[in-house]
This record gives C-alpha cells, structure tokens and sequence, in this order.
C-alpha cells in the first residue's frame, strides 16, 4: 500500500479540492486530515483517505499556509520585464505529481505578448500535457491562465491545449530530466 511522506495538516475550513489524475472537483470538510506532500509554485497536494488532491494557493489558509503574493513589475519595466515576468509565472505552475514546473517539463509550446496601444497586453500560449488522457489539463490550463492573468499590465490570457507535436521526455531541460532522475 502507498504510504506517502509528508507534512500533516487539519483543514480549518471545508476548502474545494480537484482529485489527481482525474481531476474532478469536490470539497473537503473542515475538520479533515491529511497530509501536505508537495507545495510548489502556490499550489498543495494532499493524500488524504487514499487520495491525492491538489488545493489551489488561494485556499492555502485552509490548511495553515500564507497565500502567495501577487508579482509585481519594477517602476518602470521594460517589455522585457513583463515577458520575463509572464515566463516566471508559467514557471510557477506545476503538475501535482511531478515535482518539476510546467516551463521546464517543456509544455509550453508557445507563447506570444502582444500590447495594444493603451500598454494593455494579451497572452496567447499553447501548452500541452505529459500524457493526451490526463484529467488535469483544464485545471493546468486554468493555473496558467490565472498565474499570467496577474501580472501587471496583462489584460487578457487565452491558453490552449495542443497536442501537436506531442509531448516527450525530449522536450524536457536537462535540470529536469536530473531531477526526475530521467539523465
């Protein structure tokens, strides 16, 4: 049987929850316990009753964590700056069973920033999954597009799902494939 390590936590309050892989939603009640087996990029995963769920950082009081803070641009970025920015927010994200974010498992296929004359900008990505089937892919969407969504200045963030080329263990940086003992 899988007995995972990690940190116990009680839920302080019923907090909405996506089951790992499947990624249906529910909630858990107040009261719960579980435990904390990874906190990467603002997001938690918890094995609780046999289960793996993943908590998004805006619930993290939840389960006694501090949210995280919002990005913030230097006086006077650069377009530099933002797209630095924007890059650093899809390095945030990260698949709740894999401990490498999402930028350096090499699912971000594109992403283009387009500022309108009123220095508003638009964000286009295309990202794709490790695996076509897996049922976290709208929830990896939605953190995207919500992380992005948060820099200054970005006024609207479409992410697609594709799935052309598709994805393989190629496409991650050597920084990954060492720390997934893939190298």
């Amino acid at each position: 049987m899988y007995a995972p390590s990690g940190e116990p936590v009680v839920f302080q309050r019923d907090c909405e929850a996506v089951v790992i892989p499947a990624g249906d939603t529910g909630t858990i009640p107040a009261g719960a316990e579980g435990l904390l087996t990874q906190s990467l990029g603002g997001s938690y995963t918890i094995y609780l009753q046999g289960y793996l769920f993943r908590i998004d950082g805006k619930d993290a009081d939840a389960i006694g964590k501090e949210p995280e803070k919002p990005p913030e641009l230097p006086e006077g970025a650069t377009d530099e700056d933002v797209e630095r920015l924007i890059w650093d927010q899809m390095a945030s994200c990260y698949d709740p069973e894999i401990p490498v974010n999402i930028v350096e498992l090499g699912l971000i296929y594109r992403c283009d920033i387009t500022k309108d004359s009123n220095g508003r900008r638009h964000v286009d990505i295309d990202m794709t999954l490790t695996a076509p089937g897996c049922g976290m892919g709208d929830i990896l969407a939605h953190d995207v597009r919500g992380k992005v969504a948060m820099v200054p200045t970005v006024e609207d963030v479409q992410v697609n799902l594709v799935f052309t080329p598709p994805w393989s263990r190629e496409m991650m940086s050597e920084a990954a494939m060492l720390q997934t003992g893939m190298l």
